[in-house]
């Protein structure tokens, strides 16, 4: 059947992709095959498909494609993650709109909803990643709140608390008032935002509880919260205050009377010196608190408002508190003056809500013993970092890392296996059925509804952080002890983490201490980060700016092929990516040549017969530099240099293939190709759509299915990869010089204006292999070729030079010696500033001490090729003079 003149993605993309699902090509069983595996970052449930998801998901998809045509039995697991926060946030705005607050709401009822809400919407990123390509094993998709799942976090929970990792205690913590729950330090977002610092006067007492004229200047950014304060603290040297040792003050509006305390914590230079002390409402003030047993004052509610304890503004959003708190202290005469401040903020990063720093009894998990052995695999080379630069990032999140904060304020999630007896005390337990056994031991008279489970939810990564075990073996979580299932044993640890640098704590981090605690290894050997995509301006894609391409749009308009492409040509690991359509254009003009290109071949009629010298040579030439080609990109990809890997197959197939083999190769038109070239044409378009495949599967799947007869069930992603042979270098080098030559025989017509039509005379001084005259011939109308040691000084025309090969087209009355010898000259000085820096480094010691051999040897190769093109251009000059 005779290929339509132009590509189409659309009929391509659904067909193929309908057919691998149908005959189950993406999916893996344990065999006797060496396994590769992957497992997903699970998408939030909430998401849709994004730039940067496009990125990842192509990237992973790239390496499993590879691994499956490498004959490893490749398995690369999906999912979604349940986003509590993200999730319920959704959720309660959905109720809202149907005129339904989650406070009328029993925690059963809203989880009813919310279940109906991830029924309805949570699988959509997944039918968008089918639409990439993604190879995924469908049939394991797993949901981190599926049942076996959760049952694995929950199983996790109990064996910390016994093992005595996990407690109860009221600590500050990141309050996000808008999602309503606690959120870890690595979930705020710092940011500096303008603000002002005022300045305000605190009474100081005369000794007998009642305010005098004097006071001590304070200057604080949250006025709001001076009702909380318990304390005003200066450092024990600062001998501006001495006098005010032991003395007590007042606090603005209310008239509460509080100590001045003395903590080195102060700064005597730092603003006035004062420092007032809030211990429920700053971290840092809290820990004076301590030291000082100073009573902790909270004015601030889960919502953000002002509650009771504050006496005034009682109710007031606390943004709007400091509005009216700024007018009131002016009126009173406490407010000295407002100067404009810059400060960091903390903001939430799933609602992006400011973090109000607030006391809550909350569960955490020790985090020193996990972190010291996460850090071990990653320092001892077990788990590689790509790019390196992150193993320092690592390395300070671990060697810093406080205790997690696991429990969160929500109704969507795993709750809290924690079961409260009426008296206070609590037991923890995988079921309430084992939970009332316990609380029995404690008190027989206990029964099942005198138990009150605990209200919250576990943080959303402390079920992540055991994907890659509980995807395969859910009842290995909480057993370290537990023989491994089939699965289990057979893919675990993983081979390859392709994720984003901003979760390398959040996940990464935490999945290896997982592992460490149940498997007792790592989970996986390679994690690859990979860049943010910005706009072409730098800027971050957002709705806000609407700078973010739908990618869905894009497949349906460059096709996914296209798409998929562009981007990976343009990332590299741990950079950034500034994103232009012409990227993606780029992949679908690659797809329109690889299509192009089918087509010529497919059209070529064969015939009997001998093969020419030129197609003979090219075919020869071709087989070199594929091997050497696939001999690169193994290398590229054994170094995850994945987008230079992809760039070494684009130019292979474009640049070698089309612009030079099969130009050498193609018939004449309506004439008919020799079968030995023929075959071997097909032959390595056939090699070729393999080592495209991984990167653009639709359209290789398309032709290679054309480029011969096919049985049903046959796929070009089960077949082998192809391998580097041997080639010979000094033969790749001998053809360089020959399309050098050629290349200069065009700029030559070029320049001077020569019609292809007319035939130039070419002469050779130097290297070159005469086996290929017919190649030079082939591609250029060439007279007569000359091979001479040296040229005819008085001969007019145009020189060049390929290697350290001399060329000379004869111009009889068509050359400007003058013209000729200006742009000799410039060569001339272009070579000589090139040969002063090469020389320079070899006159220094330290790089010829220090660098490598080879690197040296190259050094000196480019002195005596600049040495002998200064020598042959200075010949020139002389021959063109005389």
């Amino acid at each position: 059947m005779e290929l339509p003149a132009k590509y189409n993605p659309a009929e391509t993309e659904d067909k193929w992709y309908a057919y691998w699902i149908e005959n189950k090509f993406f999916h893996s069983e344990p065999d006797e095959r060496e396994p590769f595996t992957i497992v997903i970052p699970p998408p939030n449930v909430t998401g849709v498909l994004h730039m940067g998801h496009m990125l990842n998901n192509t990237l992973q998809d790239v390496l499993v494609r590879r691994a499956r045509m490498k004959g490893k039995n490749a398995c690369w697991v999906p999912g979604t993650d349940h986003a509590s926060i993200a999730t319920e946030a959704k959720v309660v705005a959905k109720l809202k709109e149907n005129g339904i607050e989650k406070s009328s709401l029993t925690r059963e009822k809203f989880l009813e909803y919310a279940w109906d809400w991830r029924n309805e919407h949570g699988g959509i990123i997944l039918k968008q990643l089918r639409k990439l390509g993604a190879s995924c094993d469908w049939d394991r998709t797993r949901f981190t709140m599926d049942p076996d799942m959760t049952r694995a976090v929950i199983n996790t929970f109990v064996y910390f608390y016994k093992k005595g990792m996990i407690y109860r205690g009221v600590r500050m913590v990141n309050w996000d008032p808008e999602g309503h729950t606690a959120v870890s330090d690595e979930e705020v977002i710092h940011k500096d935002v303008a603000s002002h610092l005022y300045y305000l006067k605190y009474p100081i007492a005369d000794g007998n509880h009642r305010p005098t004229s004097e006071y001590v200047t304070i200057a604080t950014t949250r006025p709001e919260t001076i009702m909380a304060d318990a304390a005003v603290c200066i450092n024990p040297e600062d001998e501006r205050y001495r006098g005010l040792r032991g003395k007590t003050i007042f606090i603005p509006l209310i008239n509460r009377e509080i100590p001045i305390i003395e903590d080195p914590y102060v700064e005597i230079g730092f603003g006035t010196g004062c420092l007032k002390v809030t211990p429920a409402h700053d971290v840092n003030d809290y820990e004076i608190g301590l030291r000082h047993n100073l009573p902790v004052i909270s004015i601030i509610d889960d919502h953000g408002k002002l509650n009771g304890n504050a006496r005034i503004l009682v109710g007031e959003d606390r943004f709007a508190a400091r509005k009216k708190i700024v007018k009131m202290l002016e009126n009173a005469g406490f407010l000295l003056r407002v100067e404009d401040y810059t400060s960091p903020v903390g903001f939430s990063e799933r609602t992006n809500a400011v973090i109000e720093p607030m006391l809550s009894k909350q569960w955490f998990l020790k985090m020193d013993s996990l972190s010291k052995r996460a850090l071990s695999y990653v320092e001892d080379g077990s788990i590689r970092m790509i790019p390196d630069k992150f193993k320092n990032v690592y390395r300070h999140w671990m060697e810093t890392a406080h205790d997690w904060c696991i429990s969160r304020q929500l109704w969507w999630g795993q709750q809290i296996p924690a079961y409260y007896l009426p008296d206070g005390r609590f037991v923890v337990e995988s079921t309430r059925e084992e939970a009332l056994k316990a609380a029995r031991k404690l008190d027989p008279s206990i029964k099942d509804e005198d138990l009150k489970q605990d209200e919250d939810v576990l943080d959303t990564w402390f079920s992540s952080w055991l994907w890659p075990i509980s995807v395969f073996d859910p009842d290995m979580p909480g057993h370290p002890d537990h023989k491994p299932n089939r699965d289990l044993a057979y893919y675990f640890p993983t081979d390859d983490l392709v994720t984003a640098p901003e979760i390398l704590f959040f996940w990464v981090a935490r999945m290896v201490m997982s592992s460490d605690e149940f498997m007792h290894t790592f989970p996986f050997r390679n994690v690859y980060l990979t860049g943010i995509v910005r706009d072409k301006l730098g800027r971050k894609m957002s709705k806000q700016l609407g700078n973010s391409p739908d990618p869905v749009m894009l497949m349906q308009k460059y096709g996914a092929d296209g798409v998929r492409l562009g981007m990976l040509l343009c990332s590299s690991a741990g950079n950034d990516i500034l994103y232009d359509d012409s990227q993606v254009e780029q992949g679908r003009n690659f797809c329109n040549k690889i299509w192009n290109a089918f087509r010529l071949v497919n059209g070529w009629k064969k015939k009997d017969g001998s093969q020419p010298a030129e197609c003979a040579a090219a075919v020869k030439w071709f087989g070199y530099r594929l091997d050497q080609s696939i001999e690169e990109i193994d290398d590229l990809f054994d170094k995850f240099r994945i987008s230079e890997a992809g760039m070494c197959v684009y130019r292979l197939f474009w640049d070698d293939f089309c612009s030079w083999y099969l130009e050498i190769v193609k018939p004449s038109y309506g004439e008919p190709v020799d079968c030995l070239t023929f075959d071997s044409t097909l032959d390595y378009f056939d090699k070729l759509l393999k080592l495209i495949h991984p990167f653009m599967p639709f359209i290789t799947e398309e032709l290679w299915h054309d480029i011969a007869e096919r049985k049903d069930g046959e796929t070009i992603m089960l077949q082998r990869m192809p391998e580097a042979g041997r080639y010979d270098a000094s033969y790749l080098e001998s053809f360089q010089i020959c399309k050098g030559a050629v290349q200069g025989m065009r700029a030559v017509r070029q320049e001077k204006g020569i019609s292809p039509k007319v035939a130039l005379n070419l002469r050779i001084s130097g290297p070159f292999d005469g086996g290929l005259i017919p190649v030079l011939r082939k591609l250029e109308n060439i007279g007569g070729i000359d091979m001479a040691e040296s040229f005819d000084e008085n001969m007019a025309g145009q020189a060049f030079m390929v290697g350290t090969t001399q060329f000379f087209v004869p111009l009889e009355g068509m050359v400007d010696v003058a013209a000729e010898i200006r742009k000799a000259e410039v060569e001339i000085r272009h070579y000589e500033s090139f040969l002063s820096g090469v020389n320079a480094k070899l006159s220094n010691e330290q790089f010829i001490a220090h660098a490598p051999e080879q690197v040296v040897e190259l050094e000196r190769k480019k002195k005596s090729d600049a040495m002998q093109k200064i020598e042959n251009l200075h010949s020139i000059v002389e021959k063109l003079k005389k």
